[in-house]
């Protein structure tokens, strides 16, 4: 099982950071923590690794409806919150990279169906606001 959905979008890095949040929003997640792990390593580990990487961003995105009832049917599910997003673009690249947390991932790790129908509820909504993405920027 693949624990990602991706596109590849043709926008700049600030730009793609600032639709995926919009687009994001649209779908009812809002970003609860940011970290920016390029200023991590060149903070930690010097600008040369921080070159070397490129932008990169993970954001912690919840939309709270979808939290509420994962976490009513099992308190443990908030291991696995919130959904993470990754913004990325290598030092060289010409486009910008795109990835969700696939929540089906969830799915693998409970046997409850109230699991089930929030991850295919959360997985329907980040596909959306990928797929949004895609349109506006295609390559």
């Amino acid at each position: 099982m693949t624990y990602a959905h991706t596109v590849t979008v043709a926008l700049p890095y600030e730009e793609a950071v600032q639709r995926t949040r919009e687009l994001l929003a649209e779908q009812g997640f809002g970003v609860l923590s940011e970290i920016n792990i390029r200023s991590t390593f060149e903070a930690k580990l010097g600008i040369e690794s921080a070159q070397a990487l490129g932008d990169y961003v993970i954001l912690g995105v919840c939309n709270p409806t979808l939290a509420q009832q994962a976490l009513t049917a099992e308190p443990d599910m908030g291991l696995l919150l919130p959904c993470n997003v990754v913004i990325r673009r290598g030092p060289d690249a010409t486009a910008t990279v795109v990835q969700t947390i696939d929540p089906q991932t969830m799915v693998q790790l409970s046997d409850s169906s109230a699991i089930q129908e929030v991850a295919t509820d959360a997985d329907t909504r980040l596909r959306a606001a990928l797929k949004n993405l895609e349109a506006e920027a295609q390559i």
